[in-house]
């Protein structure tokens, strides 16, 4: 193996070729087995679909099961990554907890129903049966660091009196339910496009159960909220 494959010169044209390549294979895969699940996936339609040879994906990653679980894992961490970053968005002004917590929900909202984000859910499911382990190993790469980074901010808040929160996790899981749980029914599990003003619906309407939980100030209903409520809608 020379220098440029085994990481030694990254950044070199030899290791950025290897790094496009193999992106370009698990972003195939990703495709494939969303479009026809694990079973029927074939290494033949995935490297078509990537533009390599077959011996190119299993140079890279494998069999079929390893490329699955590396595809899985890998998708989630990215996703992942994404995601955190929307905890820039989280509000450090007490007086603006609403409408930060919103626009954090927004962009929340915008990472999960992202269609990586959503395949890999899919696929999570549809294969649990197969692959048992594989549930914790995407939820550890990807969504509980959030859940955790998400629960550190709101101790935080909790901690200088501006939340009542006993369970700081459980508070953050709470909160993601919230302002998503009602998505993927509506979405048909992302298979078809949202209304956005259904999306900031459900984000209002969670923001408000949220703070009503977990303020120490009466809050009163967001605009998305208030219409729902004035049309006789409360499903949000």
């Amino acid at each position: 193996m020379s220098a440029g494959e085994n990481g030694q010169t990254a950044g070199g044209p030899v290791d950025r070729g290897r790094l496009d390549k193999r992106r370009a294979i698990v972003e195939a895969a990703l495709r494939v087995f969303a479009q026809v699940g694990y079973a029927q996936a074939s290494l033949d339609v995935i490297a078509a679909e990537a533009g390599v040879s077959k011996p190119t994906i299993y140079n890279h990653l494998g069999s079929k099961e390893k490329l699955f679980r590396y595809v899985m894992t890998e998708t989630a961490a990215r996703s992942n990554a994404k995601t955190l970053d929307v905890l820039t968005a989280f509000p450090a002004d007490p007086d603006q907890l609403r409408p930060g917590l919103e626009d954090l929900a927004r962009k929340l909202v915008d990472c999960y129903c992202d269609e990586q984000s959503e395949a890999v859910r899919r696929l999570l499911y549809a294969e649990a049966v197969r692959f048992p382990d594989l549930f914790d190993a995407v939820r550890a790469s990807g969504p509980n660091q959030f859940t955790e980074a998400l629960a550190g901010r709101l101790a935080r808040l909790a901690n200088a009196g501006h939340l009542r929160v006993e369970d700081p996790v459980r508070a953050a899981n709470q909160f993601i339910a919230l302002v998503y749980e009602e998505l993927p029914g509506m979405s048909a599990l992302g298979t078809r496009p949202l209304d956005p003003v259904d999306v900031e619906k459900v984000v209002s309407a969670g923001v408000d159960t949220f703070l009503r939980a977990f303020g120490t100030q009466p809050t009163a209903a967001g605009p998305g909220r208030a219409a729902a409520e004035g049309s006789g809608d409360v499903s949000g």
